[in-house]
């Protein structure tokens, strides 16, 4: 898959990135995000093959936790495409702040 849109994330980690809990979600944002390019999703069904705790939304959007649920990923992801646009990365509590089915 095509990841685009990763400067939200960054942007998150240069705000944040200090913090022992922050080092980890890095860790597992660096994994996830190795595994994403690596990945061929056809359908929401291959995505929840591999990440069974993702939440599948409305126009392709999908919600994954990262380390552990202490924080959250919201992508629009174009399957025909092939391409995976990130469009929130933040803590489990700023996701509560926000609509993900239209981020």
């Amino acid at each position: 898959m095509i990841v685009v849109r990763r400067d939200i994330v960054e942007a998150f980690f240069s705000r944040n990135g200090r913090g022992r809990s922050s080092r980890a979600a890095r860790r597992q944002w660096d994994a996830w995000l190795a595994e994403a390019v690596a990945a061929t999703w056809r359908s929401p069904i291959d995505v929840k093959a591999r990440y069974a705790s993702a939440s599948i939304l409305k126009s392709g959007r999908v919600v994954f936790n990262i380390k552990g649920n202490d924080f959250r990923l919201v992508v629009l992801i174009n399957y025909r495409a092939g391409v995976v646009e990130i469009r929130f990365f933040g803590t489990h509590g700023e996701h509560d702040r926000i609509d993900a089915e239209i981020i």
